[in-house]
């Protein structure tokens, strides 16, 4: 026989995950405003509507985000800017010279922006973890989000 007090916290925790399935469910992408990549080209999440769009956020001092990389250039050298799309974003925390260099030695193949004073990663729902990713749809809705490093195979199930 359940107790009240079992009823009430069993309740209470339905009421908890059912606000947060609904939440997570409905989550929204930031207002469309433009972003500049590190080669000064102005950028907006529209831009790639008809694509899938993978928006990371990173950081050099991140062991995540550089075990990760390397499986996002294959994907962007893959399947190609026409169908899909990785928009890297690193965080404001992270030196700029270090992105810089990281991304000419690696020859990265997709958009870098340096969130410099956070306010992107503050649009995205206020991300503080790397990795965090957010994949989008060919219609600009967000398929899912990813804290830590992304099920890829589900990513190319999307293209």
């Amino acid at each position: 026989m359940k107790t009240r007090l079992q009823v009430i916290s069993v309740s209470l925790l339905a009421v908890v995950l059912g606000g947060y399935l609904l939440y997570s469910q409905q989550e929204q992408l930031p207002t469309q405003a433009p972003m500049t990549t590190l080669d000064g080209q102005q950028i907006k999440l529209s831009d790639y509507q008809g694509k899938v769009v993978l928006v990371n956020f990173w950081a050099t001092s991140c062991t995540g985000c550089m075990q990760e990389m390397p499986e996002l250039k294959k994907l962007q050298l893959k399947y190609g800017a026409d169908r899909f799309q990785t928009v890297a974003i690193a965080m404001s925390y992270d030196n700029i010279e270090y992105i810089k260099n990281y991304k000419n030695k690696e020859k990265i193949p997709f958009k870098i922006i340096y969130d410099a004073d956070g306010k992107i990663a503050q649009s995205f729902g206020g991300v503080t973890l790397t990795p965090t990713n957010f994949l989008i749809g060919k219609d600009g809705k967000l398929l899912k989000k990813y804290i830590g490093i992304p099920d890829y195979t589900e990513i190319i199930s999307k293209l």
